[in-house]
């Protein structure tokens, strides 16, 4: 790893993001839900601030990304950093980087008081299952996640 670094994103790295993004949905077989576009990730990221990024660099050259926001619990009632993509070059994996960037994160969830730091993985993905479990991250096995979507998002705001 070496002249590596992780900086914030800019503004000139939206396309870059969503490479990221487009890479990260055909590694988890979902490319189809990628519906993103250049003009929405710039609204959301850099006029909005709805969401972080966070670039990882070797030499200059971008190896990685982990994009992140902020959500709440009333539990510990405090802020909490909200992992919601981390991806890593196949070549580049099992160098270091992925760790870092969740060193990375975990350092300003720190820095901004958040009680936790959390993320989500698919059932299937056993690298990246002993991975976060290799850093002491536990898997929520009690809690499934539920989501309403397209049609039926717009028919639950219809009731």
């Amino acid at each position: 790893m070496s002249n590596f670094i992780i900086r914030k994103a800019t503004e000139q790295d939206v396309a870059l993001i969503l490479y990221f993004i487009r890479e990260l949905a055909e590694y988890e077989k979902l490319p189809h839900e990628v519906v993103a576009t250049e003009d929405v990730l710039y609204n959301s990221l850099f006029v909005e601030n709805k969401a972080e990024v966070v670039i990882a660099e070797e030499d200059s050259q971008p190896v990685g990304f982990a994009l992140f926001f902020h959500n709440f619990s009333t539990f510990v009632g405090r802020k909490g950093l909200y992992l919601e993509d981390l991806f890593v070059l196949p070549s580049k994996r099992g160098l270091g980087y992925g760790k870092a960037l969740l060193k990375h994160l975990a350092q300003i969830a720190v820095e901004r008081n958040c009680g936790r730091m959390e993320w989500v993985c698919l059932d299937w993905n056993k690298s990246s299952i002993d991975f976060y479990r290799s850093m002491n991250a536990n898997p929520m096995e009690d809690w499934t996640i539920y989501r309403l979507t397209g049609e039926d998002l717009l028919n639950m705001a219809k009731k």
